[in-house]
């Protein structure tokens, strides 16, 4: 108990109330938009794109900003349209994409932890993106895919725009992070246990995508995002935070499922992920569980918004979450086994 309580110990000074806000006018002014156009298909990729080019931006001088939102910007795109293109269509295909951006995410490490966190955002972006026409039996003629890549284009541009005005505003001075407790400077060498952890963790995920596409499980879409939540994301990372991922994927695929049956109303369910992105916003610094849950419920909520189904499905959704959590936890253990390894080595090297 006093483990668990460890777990979910909130920091009252980390709670950042006016960031969350933020995320709730961000999320609704575009939510209000789509909707006036007609174009609400859109607002999950116009939203999420401003949201994580928002994440990516590191602060400092806006040259170094605007290059890191760059990037994410065009990442995102890149795996937004490419998901949209092949989730419907083989499933081998599905399965080397999924492991190839998987782990060139997961070398961005090289530079920093800030640009692995945008890159590790992006990274579960795609399971959604390929998720999508997968249960709607959507192919690359009939998804949308440039659209829906568009879409997310104009959400990192709408903000990126913004960032740039504020810049102008305030005399074109260097701007804090929005998220000051993601480390920014701090490098990763790629070393040869840090490449091997990575490549566990794309297979992981290439293993996760392959069990739910290619037999054609029609609700175990959320076993590979399961998977990715639930790993732990570096080499060494620490044990308190590993454990908090992997409660957060529990809880918040739980909570997402609830919802799902208990609200069968899109607009509703759209509102409910606002709120929760605000208040993962919000507690990320207070409580990373908490904030695992709520992010881990924002992204399986988007993944069926538009297919909310009956109990028996999301208990089936459930069911492959804990295979996905069976598979993350089989990655702790191995990344474990590479850390004891890599201690016993060092000293070896050193010696010679």
């Amino acid at each position: 108990m006093s483990r668990l309580a460890k777990i979910f110990e909130i920091k009252r000074e980390g709670i950042n109330i006016p960031r969350g806000l933020v995320t709730i006018g961000l999320f609704l002014i575009v939510l209000l938009v789509v909707v006036l156009v007609g174009e609400e298909k859109y607002w999950e990729n116009v939203t999420f794109g401003a949201l994580f080019v928002a994440v990516s931006d590191p602060g400092g001088p806006y040259k170094t900003r605007l290059r890191a939102m760059t990037w994410v910007a065009l990442g995102g795109a890149f795996v937004t349209g490419l998901g949209y293109a092949i989730g419907g269509g083989p499933w081998a295909i599905v399965v080397v994409a999924a492991f190839v951006i998987t782990l060139l995410c997961g070398l961005t490490i090289k530079f920093g932890v800030h640009a692995f966190t945008a890159a590790l955002l992006v990274n579960s972006w795609f399971l959604v993106a390929i998720a999508v026409p997968d249960g709607l039996h959507l192919h690359a003629a009939t998804s949308s895919w440039w659209e829906q890549a568009l879409a997310w284009l104009v959400g990192s541009a709408l903000f990126i725009a913004l960032t740039f005005l504020g810049w102008l505003v305030k005399g074109r001075k260097e701007q804090a992070s929005h998220f000051p407790e993601i480390s920014g400077n701090t490098q990763t060498a790629l070393t040869r246990p840090v490449v091997l952890f990575m490549f566990i963790r794309a297979l992981a995920i290439a293993i996760a995508v392959a069990i739910a596409f290619g037999f054609d499980l029609p609700h175990a879409d959320w076993m590979p995002i399961a998977t990715l939540v639930a790993m732990q994301a570096t080499l060494g990372q620490a044990t308190l935070a590993t454990e908090q991922r992997f409660v957060g994927a529990l809880f918040g695929a739980l909570l997402a499922a609830l919802l799902l049956t208990t609200v069968d109303n899109r607009r509703a369910l759209e509102i409910l992920i606002v709120i929760l992105a605000a208040a993962g916003g919000a507690m990320r610094s207070a409580n990373y569980a908490i904030y695992c849950i709520c992010i881990a419920a924002v992204v399986l909520l988007v993944d069926d918004v538009s297919n909310p189904t009956n109990h028996s499905a999301e208990g089936e959704r459930v069911l492959f979450t804990f295979i996905g959590l069976g598979i993350g936890l089989v990655v702790l253990v191995l990344a474990g086994l590479i850390n004891k390894h890599s201690a016993k080595a060092a000293p070896a090297a050193t010696t010679t």
